[in-house]
């Protein structure tokens, strides 16, 4: 089996190289030019080029446009990363008969409620960043090539910046700290994504099962607050050893914390469909995220 991994160097695309690489033949690009061939999403003629040399069996694109504040001045960029480039994806996965796996966001939701959505509950983005996600499923679907679209939330990794990483920084300098309460999800680790997304393409390639095309929600087992994360992340770095200043963690609104894009506060995702269609448990948000402070801290 051929595999192209689009968007290598992120939190997700990282650990993807891990994951994909014992199911066959990966090829693994990010935006700089490899060898001749482009995983750069704004190029469009190389990205096609790319694709008939590469000639993949599975197209895993965990490249996107996801500065979800900048998105708001620069819309045209994120449309053509975000959608654009999923429409000439589909099409070329749709007439070489591969398998396309990309992921997409709770942000395609508006947030309300306090229930965890399903797959086909009606979509509402109330950013850039939401619409663009949500019309590269829509190009996704319209191609009609075989594809798995994995919606997930808060993710995070050990490589690179995260929520974790900056929480531990400021409680280190400051003796107070103020954290959103009004904004729930599941925080989800890159590499249970990865791990997730091989179960996945290792199933779907080797039944054949075309029914198995589809949107899925992808997050981890749980949910809580960014305060909520927040003090998790903190009083488990202390267990561990690490010496930090701050003694409150102050509950604040969304409100109190204005950006220019809206956040959705219902970042809930119900996983059922995957969980029973593949077979798969999904852990607990505390395990992955000790996991990574176990790693970043040591």
């Amino acid at each position: 089996m051929k595999i192209l991994l689009l968007g290598a160097s992120g939190q997700v695309g990282w650990e993807l190289q891990r994951a994909l690489a014992p199911l066959g033949a990966l090829v693994a690009l990010d935006r700089q030019p490899r060898d001749g061939l482009v995983g750069d999403l704004t190029d469009e003629d190389g990205l096609r080029a790319t694709v008939a040399r590469v000639a993949p069996d599975v197209i895993v694109n965990a490249a996107a446009h996801t500065a979800v504040d900048r998105a708001e001045s620069e819309p045209g960029l994120a449309r053509q990363i975000n959608a654009t480039a999923l429409e000439l994806l589909g099409a070329e996965a749709r007439t070489r008969g591969a398998w396309l796996v990309h992921y997409s966001t709770d942000y395609v939701f508006d947030g309300s409620g306090d229930h965890a959505r399903r797959e086909d509950a009606p979509t509402g983005p109330l950013s850039v960043y939401g619409r663009t996600k949500l019309e590269g499923e829509d190009a996704i679907r319209a191609s009609a090539c075989r594809h798995l679209i994995l919606r997930t939330s808060w993710v995070y990794a050990a490589r690179g910046g995260n929520f974790a990483r900056t929480m531990l920084k400021l409680a280190a300098e400051r003796e107070r700290l103020s954290v959103i309460f009004d904004q729930i999800g599941a925080p989800t680790g890159a590499e249970l994504i990865a791990d997730v997304t091989a179960q996945l393409v290792a199933q779907v390639t080797r039944t054949r099962d075309d029914s198995l095309s589809g949107v899925y929600h992808l997050v981890a087992r749980g949910e809580t607050s960014w305060h909520g994360y927040a003090r998790f992340v903190i009083d488990e770095a202390r267990k561990r050893g690490a010496t930090l200043k701050v003694d409150e963690i102050a509950p604040i609104p969304s409100s109190a914390y204005p950006t220019p894009a809206a956040r959705p506060a219902n970042s809930r995702l119900d996983t059922t469909r995957l969980r029973t269609t593949f077979g798969l448990n999904l852990p607990d948000w505390r395990l992955g995220v000790g996991r990574m402070l176990d790693e970043i801290l040591t």
